[in-house]
């Protein structure tokens, strides 16, 4: 019997999703208030509004939370900058990103009306004054504001405190997101964790990964907490190891400039792939509340060794003479914007370990890197070798995969007797793939989720101080230990898997990987 297909037309299942996240949204509870029918004003501000995250990312993403009516309608947008924009202009650098769909520009020219821009710098007290007075023109002495801080991370301090000392609501609730890197490492972190607890309320600020918005990363409590098939081999006992894995197709594209402050470990590693890494192995939560689920994050945490360059593999990778662009022929020390020389690792493989009863022994790789063989985000869960093996050397691992992007799914690899009369083994996948298995259903951008948490008062999916603490913990000593001796990253080509020693330290690390086989999409998506 073939498993049934949940068909829907794109607009059917677009509205399903909303109708549930209308749902949600009029469930959520905020300090005074029990939803947003109703509600108090809402003031959206954009700090840094003519930049490329503002109009790239949190412009088309208020839009289609407007749009969908997802936000309260008495809910209003300021955009703050130090450029002279008008709202006019700020809408034609975010136009190409917004993605307005025939018989929505009524719904598009209202956004715009309830928007409006205030010009100032982020070091002057009065022009915070002048974006409070802003604020009281177009909302009320209830409204409720957030503060998105699209900045870079120098400017965070000086306009935290002018935000606290001059634009706070009067009689509403306030809450500010800010944006990673928080810190560069253990002690630039801390400075920044004891100033915003010297102005905010824990409850009130929202240090957001986007990646915690993904529908898979999300889904990762779903499928570990709500089945029972899972949980009687989540352990040491059954698992291998756990493999996290982040892949770009592309280089630095001529931003090696911003890359090369940062590195694949602060820019990847130590935050999106140690967040999925605290999902995969935290013990379940006493329920769904932000704090407790957060409780179990920080316990895993805890309970993780410091990383020493003993235990990764760093990479660079160099142009391929024989690439069919010009980008993949270039290496990484070709982007004019890269210092001369620089060991900055554009490829990371860290092999990390959990010193608790249930993962005890289970190595945990986490791999990212820059201009590798194909995009890709998953996890894959490595089941150990079946015990007395029958089938003289053919059968080959479990794994079960959970695609985080492109082509959300989730697959378990499993060995079958091949078709027909003979009795070899092959490999094959009992396969949930969403664009197959959800036809038409619409799977909203990580920051809509994210935002719209933000109106409700939920930080389950946003990080902890003392999360934050214990994270830069880990990888503090290996980040200092590569600054102070500069290793030679190993050169991997443009395009390729990756340093071959790689491949070595995942054989080390009880990882097999056999090269056979490789899941696809169905050709018909």
């Amino acid at each position: 019997m073939s498993r049934p297909v949940v068909t829907k037309t794109e607009s059917q299942g677009a509205e399903e999703m909303l109708s549930l996240l209308r749902q949600s949204l009029r469930s959520c509870k905020t300090p005074g208030e029990t939803n947003f029918e109703g509600s108090a004003p809402h003031i959206f501000v954009v700090l840094g509004a003519s930049g490329d995250l503002a109009k790239k990312k949190i412009y088309p993403t208020l839009w289609w939370l407007f749009r969908d009516r997802l936000v309260p309608e008495n809910t209003m947008f300021v955009g703050y900058a130090r450029s002279g924009l008008t709202v006019a202009e700020l809408r034609e650098k975010c136009q190409q990103y917004m993605k307005v769909k025939e018989g929505e520009q009524e719904r598009y020219e209202q956004f715009w009306g309830v928007n409006h821009y205030v010009r100032g710098s982020y070091d002057t007290r009065r022009d915070f004054e002048l974006l409070d007075q802003e604020m009281q023109k177009v909302g009320t002495a209830r409204a409720n504001r957030i503060f998105y801080l699209a900045l870079p991370p120098s400017v965070f301090d000086v306009v935290t405190s002018n935000l606290k000392a001059c634009c706070m609501a009067s009689q509403g609730w306030s809450r500010v997101i800010i944006e990673k890197p928080f810190g560069k490492d253990s002690e630039s972190s801390a400075k920044l964790s004891n100033h915003l607890a010297s102005l905010f309320k824990e409850e009130e600020l929202y240090r957001i990964d986007h990646y915690l918005g993904k529908e898979m990363v999300q889904n990762l409590m779903t499928l570990r907490f709500g089945n029972r098939i899972f949980g009687p081999t989540w352990n040491r006992d059954n698992i291998a190891s756990v493999f996290i894995s982040f892949k770009e197709p592309f280089g630095t594209q001529g931003r090696g400039g911003y890359f090369d402050e940062f590195g694949i470990i602060r820019d990847v590693m130590q935050n999106h792939l140690l967040q999925i890494l605290c999902l995969v192995a935290m013990e379940k939560p006493c329920s769904t509340a932000a704090d407790d689920i957060r409780d179990e994050k920080v316990k895993v945490l805890k309970s993780m060794q410091t990383l020493t360059l003993d235990d990764v593999v760093l990479g660079q990778y160099a142009g391929d003479p024989e690439g069919t662009t010009e980008d993949a022929r270039l290496g990484y020390l070709d982007d004019p914007t890269v210092p001369a020389g620089s060991t900055t690792p554009t490829y990371c493989l860290a092999v990390a370990t959990i010193n608790n009863e249930r993962w005890d022994g289970v190595p945990f790789i986490l791999r990212c890197g820059k201009a590798l063989n194909e995009r890709k985000a998953e996890v894959r869960i490595q089941y150990r070798d079946v015990p007395g093996d029958i089938f003289h050397g053919q059968s080959k691992r479990n794994e079960l995969v959970i695609r985080v992007q492109p082509g959300e799914a989730i697959y378990s690899k499993v060995m079958t007797k091949t078709p027909g009369m003979s009795f070899a083994l092959e490999e094959t996948e009992l396969d949930l793939t969403y664009s197959q298995r959800y036809k038409g259903s619409k799977l909203p951008d990580a920051y809509e989720r994210l935002i719209l948490d933000v109106f409700c008062g939920s930080q389950m999916h946003f990080v902890r101080s003392d999360e934050l603490a214990e994270a830069w913990r880990i990888f503090t000593p290996l980040l200092h230990e590569i600054e102070a001796k500069k290793p030679t990253p190993i050169p991997y080509k443009y395009g390729s898997r990756g340093p071959e020693e790689a491949d070595a330290k995942l054989a080390a690390s009880n990882f097999k990987y056999y090269g056979s086989y490789k899941w696809t999409q169905p050709s018909h998506l």
